[in-house]
């Protein structure tokens, strides 16, 4: 298997990691609070890495952050 069949964590479901239900990073609260600012939603600080992981994609989609061209 070469390199680029392995998924990266960013590429891996994030209901698999096995620290998926730790609390969302430093990093992580950081940036979902200023696209959920920026999308006029509620920021959740609650939030595990998982969930945050996938609220964030949610988010891109909804403010065309992190959309590549």
């Amino acid at each position: 298997m070469s390199t680029k069949d392995t998924p990266t964590n960013a590429e891996k479901d994030p209901s698999t990691w096995t620290t998926g239900d730790e609390e969302m990073t430093g990093a992580q609260a950081s940036y979902l609070k200023t696209l959920s600012d920026e999308a006029g939603e509620e920021f959740d600080e609650t939030l595990t890495k998982a969930e945050a992981s996938q609220r964030i994609d949610e988010l891109q989609k909804s403010t065309g952050r992190g959309i590549n061209h």
